[in-house]
């Protein structure tokens, strides 16, 4: 069955709960905000010292402003790396991570956008991760520089390049990416385009298929 992601008037509901820490129905560790309609879910890393969610609500509110319905996941354990990745790769930080529920609320949409910070290594292990889990494409928003084949080298699958397929490892499809999108800052509006043209090519590929 065909799924096209849809533009319409929309309600947010914004904040499942105030999350692990202080802030109320600010993009808190561990909540999801939802819309009425579960088109695309925009994932951010868990919020820190070093760990912020800016740019994803700039990037969830402009999307919004388009007609897209956007829901956004802050994630419980979403700084460091995942345990799989090598060990070049890891930190003696906290290990990247998703819980059972958080698997389930991101399967409910058709499209993810995962914005994974700025690190090279640590943003093509943790889609590993999630796309492992769930059976969705996804468009990955970056600060570091990394191509399709960068995901596909570690068997990811990829709308350009694809890993042998003894060498696939996850579920999900990486539809789309876009790079040099600073961590903490205000995303620029030709960024922002970006991301839309990434949305609007998957929507065409959709209605093609």
């Amino acid at each position: 069955m065909t799924t096209i992601v849809s533009r319409a008037t929309h309600i947010v509901d914004c904040r499942e709960s105030m999350g692990l820490g202080r802030g109320g129905g600010l993009a808190q560790r561990g909540t999801i905000s939802e819309t009425g309609i579960p088109d695309i879910i925009a994932i951010s890393m868990s919020p820190g010292r070093r760990h912020i969610t800016k740019p994803i609500c700039e990037i969830t509110h402009g999307l919004r402003n388009e007609g897209f319905q956007v829901g956004v996941l802050v994630l419980n354990a979403g700084s460091g790396v995942p345990a799989d990745a090598p060990e070049s790769a890891r930190g003696l930080g906290p290990k990247f991570g998703l819980s059972i529920k958080e698997v389930e609320q991101i399967a409910r949409h058709k499209l993810a956008i995962i914005h994974l910070g700025g690190v090279k290594t640590h943003i093509i292990y943790k889609a590993r991760n999630i796309l492992r889990f769930v059976d969705i494409p996804a468009i990955v928003v970056s600060q570091a520089q990394v191509d399709y084949e960068d995901f596909a080298r570690i068997g990811i699958k990829t709308r350009v390049v694809m890993p042998k397929p003894e060498e696939v490892q996850v579920a999900g499809t990486i539809v789309g990416i876009v790079t040099n999108v600073t961590r903490g800052q205000t995303i620029p509006r030709d960024k922002l385009n970006e991301i839309i043209k990434c949305i609007n090519n998957f929507k065409r590929a959709q209605k093609r298929s």
